[in-house]
């Protein structure tokens, strides 16, 4: 398989793997204009040159839009391997090619977000374990911290003290989101628009920064659904689903 780097200068020439259409498309666009802000900060985006999920997406830890403390480490957005693209080592060569370019940049190593079991848009956990990866730390949730260190006698990462324990004050259904996931530009209207014609309690809050992203009430920023206070689920939804969900609880 051969790999190409997204960087301002192919940005708008090149696919994104995660919303592949055209640039007008409103998940591709909110998804390039997030990742444009993001490249003088050290954020590699590297994926298959052929149209399909198989991407790696990190990012220097200080500059990671999570609520953790990981100073000298590569934070991973994102590892998705998906579809036809699966079972041919792909995300071992993708994981690879992180830990040369990190150790080149020397970094400590690598820290991930994951879960005991795989959960949806979050690494696989035995994919994690097999290349090295060892937990740091855990939120109330459920959420895992994940990491590889370069060197054993590092400083493991670990979440902040507002995300170990992932709960608002607020009633009714409350979701935090952020634009490095392109998905929340046409679904997040799309549940609000639900709600209301449901009459139900939903509040969007759109994380618009690094620093709100780094004191957020919850590990996963990219998307996070609270229903009177408590942390539900990081499932993207459309309505059916949210309707889904509502109905179950």
């Amino acid at each position: 398989m051969d790999y190409i780097r997204v960087t301002k200068e192919n940005l708008e020439k090149e696919h994104i793997c995660c919303a592949i259409s055209n640039n007008k498309d409103v998940q591709v666009a909110s998804k390039k204009a997030w990742l444009k802000d993001r490249f003088d900060e050290g954020l590699v985006f590297l994926k298959s040159v052929e149209r399909g999920k198989c991407f790696i997406e990190y990012i220097p830890a200080e500059f990671a839009w999570v609520p953790i403390e990981a100073e000298g480490y590569m934070y991973i957005d994102c590892l998705w391997v998906s579809g036809s693209f699966k079972g041919h080592g792909y995300s071992s060569d993708l994981i690879s090619e992180c830990i040369k370019d990190s150790k080149e940049k020397g970094k400590k190593g690598l820290c991930i977000l994951s879960a005991p079991k795989k959960k949806p848009f979050l690494s696989d956990p035995k994919f994690l374990k097999y290349k090295g990866f060892e937990v740091c730390d855990e939120a109330d949730n459920g959420v895992e911290l994940w990491y590889l260190p370069f060197e054993k006698d590092n400083n493991a990462p670990s979440f902040k003290e507002c995300a170990k324990h992932p709960h608002i004050d607020e009633k009714g259904y409350v979701l935090y989101y952020t634009n490095q996931c392109p998905f929340n530009a046409k679904y997040v209207p799309v549940l609000e628009q639900t709600a209301q014609m449901n009459g139900i309690s939903f509040k969007a809050i759109k994380i618009e920064s690094r620093e709100q992203a780094q004191n957020a009430p919850t590990p996963i920023t990219t998307y996070s659904l609270f229903c009177d206070g408590e942390y539900i689920t990081n499932e993207q939804m459309n309505d059916k689903k949210f309707l889904k969900l509502v109905n179950s609880l």
